[in-house]
């Protein structure tokens, strides 16, 4: 496996916490923080990987993932909407572990290179899904992550964590190693994942809007050990 679904599978509290400078309704994420306080903050909390949004219609750039990039010693994940192999190496040279590559987005045929060709590069893809006809036959070697939110609506939209748990059993069925659930997820919504069967998940709005990213990782705890009482 690679450092990024390691560092995923063997965490106390599976949790990919992502620096998101604006929401989709272009609400300010940061409150006044800086980058480099929000990401201590994760890391003392105990998140295992840091996801970066570089899109720039959440104010993210390159830049960006580079700064967190030099900041963490865990695996780094860039999200945007990658459709060329320059964008892989790009990701690469700016310190990620892990890119997002969009079924949605991209041809099967298409989204299977970039995948061959990132994990080339050392880098774990990391493919999200909506439905189960956005799955890939193989994700060996693969995160498939089921993204709650709706990318046509540039997940301006709450969405559900019924998508995922749907989902689950065809995602397994992938080979993948590392499944995730994505976005709109509350501490007891990821507690419940889990529960399922997700081996991650990947929290970004809810977590920076949270009091504190440790009394989010707190309740998450909370709520899994009364799932399992």
């Amino acid at each position: 496996m690679s450092p990024f679904v390691e560092a995923i599978t063997g965490a106390l509290a599976p949790v990919i916490a992502e620096v998101k400078l604006r929401s989709a309704d272009g609400h300010d994420l940061l409150r006044g923080r800086s980058v480099a306080s929000v990401v201590a903050a994760y890391r003392e909390a105990g998140a295992p990987c840091v996801s970066v949004v570089t899109g720039r219609w959440f104010g993210g750039t390159p830049a960006l993932l580079r700064e967190v990039a030099s900041l963490v010693d865990v695996p780094v994940l860039q999200k945007d909407f990658i459709t060329r192999e320059s964008q892989l190496r790009q990701a690469r040279s700016l310190g990620a572990s892990a890119v997002l590559l969009t079924a949605a987005l991209l041809p099967a045929g298409v989204l299977r290179s970039l995948a061959d060709r990132a994990l080339g590069l050392g880098l774990t893809p990391f493919i999200e899904v909506a439905s189960a006809g956005e799955l890939p036959a193989d994700a060996s070697g693969c995160v498939v992550a089921v993204n709650n939110k709706d990318i046509a609506t540039r997940e301006r939209t709450g969405g559900s964590v019924e998508r995922g748990l749907s989902l689950l059993p065809a995602v397994l069925a992938t080979g993948t190693p590392c499944p995730v659930s994505a976005s709109g997820i509350s501490p007891a919504a990821g507690a419940r994942l889990v529960h399922a069967g997700f081996a991650g998940l990947l929290v970004g709005t809810d977590l920076l809007r949270a009091s504190s990213p440790a009394a989010w990782f707190d309740e998450f705890t909370r709520h899994r050990l009364e799932d399992t009482a």
